[in-house]
C-alpha cells in the first residue's frame, strides 16, 4: 500500500518531469524562432514606419518572476515602468539627464512611464543595487503607481538582478536589457538580425536560473551493477541549466559564422570601390541626433527618418557628388549611446568597420541637446573601439534651428573643426558639402592624355574617379588634363601626350 507521503513523491516528480518537458519545449520555440528570422533576408526597405511598429517582441528574455520552466528567460514585455538610477558622480543635472535619456529608451521600447527616482551612492549596491533599504522604499513606489517593471540605469549583474526582484515584487530589467530589446524590434536586414540575437544570447547566457539537483537529466559515470558507476561517479550529470547553455553556446557559433559569412560581401563592395578609388564618407553619432536626415538631405535617399532612438541599425550607403562633381559613398550607421552595451559592440563590429574604413567621417551632434559634449564623448569613445580615431573628423552640429546659440557659441569654441547645420530646413548644407569637398582625399598624380573617342569608359572614370582641370573635344580624342590615382594613371599612360609649354 502506497503512503501518503510516497504519493506526494510521486506526484511532485510528475510535475518535475511536466516542467522538464516545457522548458525543453519553450527553449525549443525560441531557437526554431530564431532561425525563421534569420532564414528571412530582409532588403532594409524604406518608408515602413507601420511595419516596424508591429514587429513582435522577440521572445529569448523572459523576466516573469513565476518559475514557471527551470530556467529563466527573459522577455520584456514592457507595460508600465518605474525607472531608477545610482547617482554616484557628476552633478545632479547629468544624473537627471542620464534618467530623462533612460525614460526615452523605455518609451522607445512600447512602455510607459510612471515614475523615476535617483539613489546617492559612491557606487552600486552589489546586492540590491540600490541598497536594501531604499529597495524597500522603491517596493512601496511600485505598489502606490501599479508598475509591472523596474528599469535600471545600468548593467545589473545576474544577483543584483534576483535579489532586486526578491525585494520590489515585479520585474527588474537593466539598461542593457532595455536596448536589446530596442534593438530586437527595429532589426530589418538578415544581418541586423542575427547581430541583435548573437547580443541577446551573449547577455542571456550568464542569467540562465536552475532550481537545485532537480534539474539533472543524467547520471554520472557508468560501469556495472545496480548503483551505476560505483564509488564517486553517482549524482548529477549534465544538468537542464548546463544542457541548455551548451545549445545557446553552439547556436552563438553559427550566428558568428552566418555574421562572417554576410560581412565577406560587404567587404567586396568595400574593395571594389576602394579599387575605383571612390572616395568615402561615414556619418556617425549619438541615437536620434539626425544622421538619417541629414544623409536625405545630402544625397535625397528614402532612408526611414523617425523622432526615435535606434530608428536605423542596417547601414545605408549611398552615391553622392561633392559641388566640383567629384563621386564619393555616404554611409549612415548605428547610433550610439552612452554606456552602449559591449555585447552590441562586438556584435555590430562588421557594420561599424564602415567608419573605420571611411576617408572622412561627418560627427553628427544634437545641438538642441542639454549636453551634447557628453554626446560628443560618448560616440568617440565608440570609435575608439572599433578603431577609427585616426579617421578625419568634420563635427555636424544639427538641429541648429531648435538649439540655444549660447549652447552652439560652446560647442564651436570646443570644437574648432566644426559647422552648424539644420538637416530639416537646409541650413548650412552648402557649407557642409563644400566642407566634406575640400576634406575628402585628392587623387595625387597629374597626367595630360589624349583619349580616344572608343574610349568613353576611361573618360568617364577620370569624372568619377579623378580631379579634371581642362578637357578639350579634338578631331583624334578628348584631350584631358586631370588629377587621378596612380592605377588610373597607369591605363591612362599609353595616351599620355607631352605638355606643351
Amino acid at each position: 500500500m502506497t503512503s501518503t507521503f510516497d504519493s506526494r513523491n510521486n506526484s511532485s516528480e510528475s510535475a518535475r518531469r511536466l516542467t522538464g518537458l516545457k522548458a525543453e519545449a519553450l527553449m525549443d520555440e525560441d531557437l526554431a524562432a530564431i532561425d525563421e528570422d534569420l532564414d528571412q533576408n530582409f532588403d532594409g526597405e524604406q518608408y515602413d514606419r507601420s511595419e516596424r511598429a508591429a514587429l513582435r517582441r522577440v521572445a529569448g528574455l523572459s523576466t516573469e518572476l513565476e518559475d514557471v520552466t527551470e530556467v529563466e528567460y527573459r522577455q520584456l514585455r514592457l507595460e508600465r515602468v518605474v525607472l531608477v538610477g545610482v547617482w554616484t558622480d557628476g552633478t545632479a543635472e547629468e544624473a537627471e539627464n542620464s534618467l530623462a535619456e533612460l525614460a526615452a529608451l523605455a518609451e522607445t521600447a512600447g512602455s510607459e512611464v510612471l515614475d523615476g527616482v535617483i539613489q546617492r551612492r559612491d557606487k552600486p549596491d552589489a546586492a540590491t543595487y540600490i541598497g536594501s533599504g531604499k529597495a524597500k522604499e522603491l517596493r512601496d513606489i511600485v505598489a502606490s503607481t501599479g508598475a509591472d517593471t523596474v528599469v535600471c540605469d545600468g548593467e545589473l549583474t545576474p544577483g543584483q538582478l534576483i535579489q532586486l526582484e526578491d525585494v520590489v515584487k515585479v520585474k527588474v530589467v537593466d539598461r542593457t536589457a532595455l536596448i536589446l530589446d530596442i534593438f530586437a524590434q527595429h532589426a530589418k536586414s538578415r544581418e541586423g538580425k542575427a547581430q541583435v540575437s548573437l547580443a541577446q544570447m551573449q547577455y542571456m547566457l550568464p542569467r540562465l536560473r536552475g532550481w537545485g539537483q532537480s534539474l539533472s537529466r543524467q547520471m554520472g559515470g557508468g560501469g556495472s551493477g545496480s548503483s551505476g558507476g560505483g564509488m564517486a561517479t553517482r549524482g548529477p550529470g549534465e544538468t537542464k541549466i548546463e544542457t541548455d547553455r551548451r545549445r545557446i553556446r553552439e547556436k552563438m557559433a553559427k550566428l558568428r559564422k552566418e555574421i562572417a559569412d554576410m560581412k565577406k560581401g560587404r567587404d567586396t563592395k568595400r574593395q571594389e570601390r576602394k579599387r575605383h578609388q571612390v572616395p568615402s564618407v561615414a556619418i556617425a553619432g549619438y541615437t536620434n541626433a539626425g544622421k538619417s536626415s541629414l544623409l536625405n538631405r545630402l544625397t535625397g535617399a528614402g532612408v526611414l527618418v523617425e523622432n526615435a532612438l535606434f530608428a536605423t541599425l542596417d547601414p545605408t550607403v549611398r552615391r553622392a557628388q561633392t559641388p566640383s562633381g567629384r563621386i564619393y559613398t555616404l554611409a549612415d550607421t548605428v547610433g550610439f549611446v552612452r554606456h552602449l552595451p559591449h555585447h552590441l559592440v562586438e556584435a555590430f563590429r562588421s557594420t561599424m568597420e564602415e567608419v573605420a574604413d571611411a576617408d572622412l567621417i561627418l560627427h553628427v551632434v544634437d545641438g538642441s541637446h542639454p549636453e551634447p559634449e557628453t554626446q560628443l564623448a560618448a560616440v568617440r569613445e565608440v570609435i575608439v573601439s572599433v578603431e577609427a580615431q585616426n579617421v578625419p573628423e568634420i563635427v555636424v552640429i544639427n538641429k541648429a534651428d531648435a538649439a540655444d546659440p549660447h549652447v552652439l557659441q560652446r560647442l564651436l569654441r570646443r570644437e574648432p573643426h566644426a559647422i552648424v547645420v539644420s538637416a530639416r530646413t537646409g541650413l548650412g548644407m552648402e557649407e557642409l558639402l563644400q566642407l566634406i569637398d575640400d576634406e575628402l582625399p585628392r587623387p595625387a598624380i597629374e597626367v595630360q592624355a589624349l583619349v580616344p573617342y572608343t574610349r568613353g569608359d576611361l573618360v568617364s572614370r577620370v569624372h568619377a574617379e579623378g580631379e579634371l582641370i581642362d578637357t578639350e573635344h579634338t578631331g583624334d580624342g578628348t584631350l584631358l588634363r586631370a588629377k587621378v590615382s596612380a592605377e588610373l594613371a597607369a591605363e591612362l599612360e599609353r595616351f599620355a601626350v607631352v605638355a606643351q609649354g
